[in-house]
């Protein structure tokens, strides 16, 4: 790991202790131009992460609270008649000027809202009124749904969630870490203390070397191989798409580059593939009631499906 890197994540460390591999597999996602589904239980930190991360890449940021109340042109502005000029004014919304966005509770806002969002995501640009806007680079969107209370809330539908790159979990600190967090909470936010380690301009030519990490045919066999044995598998009703395919090569990629490499080996992909393609298999209703997990069908996936041996082409 170069020293950039690994100073971004000593940066971020000071504000959240004790998740380092979930601070490497978001730097890992945001390397990979890609965005990041956040998961988990309230309070455990996600905002603070995101503001962490924001700060020590040098990237500008937003954050926006989704209630049932905010409007696709809160997302993707919208045009004001301007009666000195008789023309409309376009008025930027959330996702312009801005690199790094926190969507919090994404579940608590309308389909509609959902849907600009993730359009600006896949496209990196908004049309409003007949006129596009292109976003800044790089644009990453965490967002955060939150696993308890969802009463009245509009849970994103599988085509949106498989845009996602990864979906994770940051989850409760253990006992070192909360002790941790305690400590140096005594006198100050630890959030004060974060550092700058990079430029926007050091993300995007980071995220350049990135795509440029070599896949051997062989790596790109087994990435096939893993994802046709998804959607081959008795427990499944959808496998790992296409575009989850893609995503599972360049996190893959971009893990090599986090471990100093410009090529991809096996580990790489068994390092990420349950939280690349996790939240795009759907199961059978037998295997719901079994209390089988996605996550258990992919561990069983990367026992069986054989690795290449990386001496080949």
């Amino acid at each position: 790991m170069n020293s950039d890197l690994q100073q971004i994540i000593t940066e971020v460390e000071k504000a959240i202790s004790g998740k380092r591999a979930v601070i490497e597999k978001i730097l890992m996602a945001i390397l990979s131009d890609g965005h990041i589904l956040l998961d988990d239980v309230p309070g455990v930190g996600k905002t603070t992460l995101a503001l962490a991360l924001s700060r020590t890449l040098g990237l500008s940021y937003h954050r926006i609270q989704f209630t049932p109340d905010v409007l696709p042109s809160d997302i993707v502005g919208f045009s004001v008649y301007n009666k000195e000029t008789g023309a409309f004014t376009y008025q930027s919304g959330v996702v312009n000027d801005t690199n790094l966005l926190l969507g919090d509770e994404i579940n608590r806002t309308s389909s509609k809202t959902q849907s600009a969002l993730l359009e600006a995501m896949e496209e990196r640009q908004v049309t409003v009124d007949g006129n596009t806007y292109p976003l800044q680079k790089p644009f990453i969107v965490i967002a955060t749904q939150n696993n308890v209370g969802t009463a009245g809330t509009q849970m994103l539908p599988y085509a949106q969630v498989d845009r996602f790159l990864v979906r994770l979990s940051i989850g409760y600190p253990d006992y070192d870490a909360q002790m941790e967090l305690l400590r140096a909470r005594q006198a100050r936010d630890p959030l004060e203390s974060v550092r700058p380690s990079v430029t926007r301009e050091d993300v995007t030519r980071m995220q350049d070397e990135v795509r440029a990490v070599t896949a051997k045919d062989s790596i790109l066999s087994y990435l096939t191989r893993l994802a046709l044995a998804s959607r081959e598998h008795p427990m499944t009703e959808i496998g790992v798409s296409p575009r989850g395919v893609l995503f599972l090569d360049r996190m893959s990629k971009a893990r090599a580059y986090l471990e100093g490499r410009d090529y991809v080996i096996p580990e790489d992909v068994r390092a990420v593939f349950s939280d690349v393609c996790a939240h795009r298999v759907i199961l059978t209703q037998r295997a719901r009631l079994s209390g089988v997990t996605a996550e258990q069908v992919l561990a069983e996936l990367l026992r069986t499906v054989e690795v290449p041996d990386t001496r080949e082409s």
